[in-house]
């Protein structure tokens, strides 16, 4: 077996990983994952508890998807911290590689993301909100393989 057809068949078991919802943004955001750009990505701890996911821990491995649910890429997490959204540090922000400059452009971003319907719907409460206080789920991680 070839590495290639070994990564292949790793991604198809291992957990998945999806950044935001299928479609534009998400491939923004799955193409900064394969440049190389985006090495940390922000999630919701309500959003893991709302699904009954466990949080996610340092040296796991996810099979990144496309809008279309394919496997594209495999990452490790290699750092996981959960603090106040009002903690969060410009250096995280930096890695997400989205072109933020400042912790403020995040959030704003952020907010209009996690107060979008499409949350609102995915965490069955359509007034959602976040706040300074608001527990976020900080997640570091490397391009292990390349799937395309």
């Amino acid at each position: 077996m070839t590495d290639e057809n070994a990564e292949s068949v790793e991604a198809r078991v291992l957990p998945t990983a999806e950044f935001g919802f299928p479609g534009p943004l998400r491939d923004r955001l799955v193409g900064a994952i394969l440049a190389g750009a985006k090495t940390s990505t922000t999630g919701l701890v309500v959003d893991f508890e709302h699904a009954g996911d466990p949080l996610p821990e340092a040296g796991a491995r996810e099979a990144v998807i496309d809008s279309d649910g394919r496997p594209v890429a495999i990452t490790e997490l290699t750092d996981v911290r959960v603090v106040p959204l009002a903690d969060v540090e410009l250096e995280h922000v930096v890695a997400e590689g989205e072109g933020h400059t400042s912790v403020a452009q995040w959030r704003a971003n952020h907010e209009r993301f996690w107060h979008s319907p499409e949350m609102r719907a995915a965490l069955d409460d359509p007034g959602f909100t976040v706040d300074d206080t608001t527990r976020v789920v900080l997640q570091r991680f490397r391009l292990v393989a390349d799937l395309r």
